[in-house]
C-alpha cells in the first residue's frame, strides 16, 4: 500500500505546488506590507491577489490555488481551536458569554432573514452576518466553505473579506474614542471592543490602545467569540443538509469543525504546552492569509463590482446592529 500511495502523493504535491507557492508568495508580501505600513494583513492579501485572478485559470496553478482556498482555510481554522479554552468563560463569566451567543444568534437569523429584502440569497446572509459577528475574514471563509455551489461563491465571498476587514478597521480607530466619550471604565471597554471589532488584530490594537488592562479583556472576549465559530459552522451545515436533499450536501461535522473542537478540548484540560499553543497560534495566522491571497486570486474584479451597495449597507448595518446589541447591556450593566 505504501509503494502504491508514495507516487499519488508525489503526483499529487507536483499539482498542487505551483498554485500553493504562488498563495505563500502573495501572502508572504501581505505580510511584509503590514508590517511596514500597518495595513491589515489579511485587506492586503486578498487585494494583492485580485490582480492575478488569470493564473487561477491557468491549468498549471489552479488546482493549487483552489487547495490553497479551501484546504489550507480548514487547517487555519482548525488551529484556532488551540487559542480557546474553558477557562476564558471562567474569567468572563457566563451572563457576558450568554449575551456575546445571544447577539451572535440575533444578528445571523437577522441577516438571513433580511437578505431576501436586499436582493441577496441567504446564503449571502448567513456569510456576512457570521463575519460580523464571529471573527471576520476567517469566520467568513469558514462558512463559506459548508454552502452550496453558487455562481456568486468567490465574488460574495472576496466581498465579505474586504468589506468586513475595512469595517474592523474604521472600528478599531473608533471605538476606543466612543467608550472614553461615554466615561466607560477599563473593564466595560475590555467587554465592549472584544465583543464587536470583527477580527482579531484589529481587537489588540483597539484595547491596547486604551489600556493594558483593556487590551488583555478585550482579546480574551474576541477568543470566546472565535469560539462560537465551530457551533455555527456546524448548524449551518446540519440546516444546509435537510434543506438541500438532492444536491451537493455538506457533512453532518465538518472535518475541520471536529478537529477545532478537539484541540480547543486538549487546550482546556492543558496537555498541550504552552509552546506548541502559540506556535500553532502563529502557523494558523499564517495559513489563513495565504488562504485569503488564494480566494483574491479566484476573484474576479469585475464581477466583484455586481455587488452593488445594497450589500455595502447591509455590512454597515450589521456592524452597527451588533454594536448596540453588547453596549447597551454593558452601559446598563446588566452584564
Amino acid at each position: 500500500m505504501r509503494l502504491t500511495a508514495a507516487p499519488h502523493l508525489t503526483n499529487r504535491a507536483r499539482l498542487l505546488a505551483p498554485g500553493l507557492t504562488l498563495a505563500v508568495t502573495v501572502a508572504m508580501a501581505a505580510q511584509f506590507l503590514s508590517g511596514h505600513y500597518g495595513v491589515p494583513v489579511m485587506l492586503m492579501a486578498i487585494l494583492l491577489g485580485m490582480p492575478l485572478h488569470f493564473l487561477a485559470e491557468d491549468d498549471r496553478a489552479g488546482p493549487g490555488i483552489e487547495f490553497a482556498a479551501r484546504g489550507l482555510l480548514r487547517i487555519g481554522v482548525a488551529l484556532l481551536g488551540l487559542r480557546v479554552s474553558l477557562d476564558m468563560v471562567a474569567r468572563i463569566g457566563w451572563p457576558f458569554v450568554a449575551l456575546i451567543a445571544l447577539s451572535i444568534a440575533t444578528l445571523i437569523l437577522l441577516s438571513v432573514a433580511l437578505a431576501r429584502y436586499l436582493g441577496r440569497d441567504r446564503a449571502f446572509g448567513l456569510l456576512t452576518g457570521g463575519a460580523v459577528a464571529i471573527c471576520g475574514a476567517s469566520a467568513a471563509m469558514a462558512i463559506s466553505s459548508v454552502l452550496p455551489p453558487r455562481d456568486t461563491a468567490e465574488r460574495d465571498l472576496s466581498f465579505t473579506v474586504i468589506t468586513v476587514t475595512a469595517l474592523s478597521t474604521v472600528a478599531m480607530i473608533l471605538y476606543p474614542a466612543l467608550t472614553a466619550m461615554l466615561g466607560m471604565d477599563a473593564h466595560d471597554s475590555g467587554l465592549f471592543l472584544g465583543g464587536t471589532i470583527h477580527d482579531v488584530a484589529q481587537v489588540v490594537g483597539a484595547g491596547y490602545s486604551v489600556s493594558e488592562e483593556t487590551g488583555d479583556l478585550a482579546t480574551l472576549v474576541k477568543l470566546i467569540r472565535v469560539t462560537m465559530l465551530a457551533p455555527v459552522v456546524l448548524i449551518a451545515a446540519l440546516v444546509l443538509r435537510r434543506r438541500n436533499p438532492g444536491g451537493q450536501r455538506p457533512p453532518i461535522m465538518p472535518g475541520f469543525v471536529l478537529a477545532f473542537l478537539l484541540l480547543a478540548a486538549a487546550n482546556s484540560f492543558h496537555v498541550v504546552p504552552v509552546s506548541v499553543t502559540e506556535a500553532a497560534s502563529v502557523l494558523s495566522r499564517a495559513v489563513l492569509v495565504a488562504a485569503v491571497a488564494a480566494v483574491g486570486m479566484k476573484t474576479s474584479l469585475a464581477r466583484l463590482a455586481d455587488v452593488g451597495p445594497a450589500a455595502i449597507l447591509m455590512l454597515f448595518g450589521q456592524t452597527a446592529l451588533l454594536a448596540a446589541l453588547v453596549l447597551l447591556p454593558v452601559l446598563l450593566e446588566l452584564v
